[in-house]
């Protein structure tokens, strides 16, 4: 395996097409809910605006997510690498 393929975890163009498709699939239920790229990036940026305005309190807040978004994201994460451990995949 190339460096490549490991970035990629797997062939690239395989990788490739599943994000396009993901990325079709995301867009249209976005759409769907009326939620547009922009308002993703003013959310974004409006966030970033706020942190630097509250200061060293707000990065208290920012702990508190990155430990609820962390609770659900690592435990998944853990279970499918053990997951493709046992089916040998990388």
């Amino acid at each position: 395996m190339g460096p490549i393929y490991r970035f990629f975890g797997g062939p690239p163009l395989w990788v490739m097409l599943r994000l396009l498709v993901l990325s079709l699939v995301v867009g249209i239920v976005l759409s769907f809910l009326g939620i547009h790229p922009f308002d993703v990036w003013y959310l974004a940026r409006d966030l970033a605006e706020t942190v630097w305005y509250m200061g060293f309190d707000a990065l208290g807040e920012l702990g508190q997510y990155l430990v609820i978004g962390a609770i659900i994201v690592i435990p998944i994460w853990i279970v499918m690498r053990i997951l493709r451990m046992g089916s040998g995949r990388p």
